[in-house]
């Protein structure tokens, strides 16, 4: 494949990072991302080094007529990092984490992933919500919204973040809290405004926590469902609660009897302190079920916490995934979801719970621009099978499991966990109530919808959406 920027004469102007072109030695590894099932080929791939550099790109991918793809931490369920033929702009070298103890604020660049940020702030027994993979971007999560395992306790992650410095498409520099109407946007509107190069979240102060992790045969699974609606009707904020139904991996917690075998789990972490008495929460859970063929219990720190989904995740794997904001989980919605864990086409697929609510559902639904605020649960279908099988039987199986919940569905699901397939119903469903003043928030920094890799919504006035860039793979 040529490199149209160098048949047209050279490099960038003005920019100081990094170039990869096709056929260097460095480009397969930098156009992959975390779903291997995305395999596309950008024309360059352009890795900055600052928000100049960042102001070079988009100046010059207007000037010459290229679609511009964003990579923070490139975990995007639909792969929108990279697109064929389009300029990848590239943050994996601005990664700085910085935190002000004293003012609880941390400051992390569009290429920092929640690992980084984890690490840094919790030196200060600090935290924000974020991602309970590691390796998830801090900008793709914060711009789509943000569920992480603290957003009952401190919000999601973009009700922390307070400020963001934006290239916008004309190549302006801004800073997002002197423009109210943008920074709304940043709060859950996904990259549709701009590029964002500086992020600043608030902290809270998060200590350990108390780890419960009980673990029943596939035959329980409907039990343990109604044991999780009964008990998540009282969960305190503090308290993060999930029911998942997979197949047990083989991992130093996990009993013998159960590696390799389908099984349902109840997994809940208590960030309350040690004299709240986190026995006496879990207590009632306990009660609701039989003793269980699983039964660990810990204390960790939060950092010990978000790294408990390591080793979970393989790198090489293809993926399709989904998320469906629920307002319910009655009888019929529980028979769904079991029925189709039992239906699981691989030992990597999984069906997982978690109790929404508490601050996230304090914030009306149009205070920021994530819209599904008043979702009692979310409920993430996942898919993942190795390089070469067929991918249809996956990606029928969680289409399917979705729509098998669709009747206690709040009307659409999570914006960073749209597929790139999902069309711009699925798009426009996921934003909600909020679309149409985004769409004229759209219209002012970026009228002639310049930034549309993305989960796009079209400027006010524009007649049709312009969804994603590269087909499904």
């Amino acid at each position: 494949m040529l490199n149209p920027l160098r048949r047209r004469g050279g490099g960038i102007p003005r920019f100081g990072g990094e170039l990869i072109a096709p056929g260097s030695r460095h480009y397969d590894q930098a156009r992959r991302v975390w779903n291997s099932a995305v395999d596309r080929y950008p024309a360059l791939i352009a890795r900055a080094r600052d928000t100049a550099d960042v102001v070079a790109v988009v100046r010059y991918a207007r000037e010459q007529g290229l679609a511009l793809s964003v990579r923070g931490g490139g975990h995007s369920a639909a792969g929108l990092a990279v697109a064929d033929g389009a300029l990848m702009l590239d943050f994996s070298a601005m990664k700085t984490v910085q935190v002000d103890a004293k003012a609880r604020v941390m400051l992390a660049g569009p290429g920092a992933t929640w690992d980084g940020v984890d690490a840094a702030t919790q030196v200060y027994g600090l935290a924000t919500t974020g991602a309970t993979v590691g390796t998830v971007g801090v900008a793709g999560m914060t711009l789509g919204g943000g569920v992480g395992r603290l957003d009952r306790l401190a919000g999601l992650a973009c009700d922390n973040l307070i400020d963001a410095e934006v290239v916008t498409a004309d190549g302006r520099v801004l800073t997002a809290s002197e423009h109210p109407d943008l920074l709304w946007a940043l709060r859950g509107g996904g990259g549709n405004f701009g590029v964002v190069t500086l992020f600043r979240h608030r902290l809270h102060p998060v200590g350990p926590a108390h780890v419960l992790l009980l673990g029943y045969p596939f035959a329980d699974a409907a039990d343990v469902l109604r044991a999780y609606v009964a008990f998540s009707a009282q969960a305190p904020d503090r308290l993060a609660l999930y029911a998942g139904l997979q197949i047990a991996p083989a991992q130093p917690f996990i009993p013998e009897n159960l590696r390799g075998r389908r099984f349902a789990a109840l997994f809940a972490l208590w960030f309350g302190a040690a004299d709240e008495g986190p026995e006496r929460i879990f207590a009632p859970l306990r009660a609701l079920l039989p003793p269980p063929a699983m039964d660990v219990t810990s204390v960790m720190s939060y950092l010990e916490t978000q790294r408990l989904a390591a080793g979970m995740a393989p790198v090489g794997l293809h993926r399709y995934e989904t998320i469906e904001w629920l307002s319910r989980l009655d009888e019929a919605t529980i028979d769904a979801l079991v029925n189709a864990a039992a239906a699981a086409p691989t030992a990597w697929s999984t069906i997982a719970v978690k109790r929404m609510g508490g601050a996230a559902a304090r914030v009306p639904a149009t205070g920021t621009a994530f819209w599904h605020r008043q979702a009692a649960h979310e409920v993430h279908v996942q898919a993942e099978w190795a390089p070469g099988e067929p991918a249809d039987v996956h990606r029928d199986w969680v289409r399917s499991t979705r729509a098998g919940v669709s009747p206690a569905s709040t009307g659409g699901g999570y914006v960073n966990f749209v597929n790139e397939d999902g069309g711009p119903g699925r798009i426009r469903a996921a934003y909600g109530g909020n679309y149409e003043r985004l769409a004229r928030v759209k219209a002012v920094y970026d009228p002639d919808n310049f930034f549309h890799l993305n989960h796009n919504i079209a400027p006010a006035g524009q007649p049709k959406l312009v969804h994603g860039g590269s087909a499904a793979p």
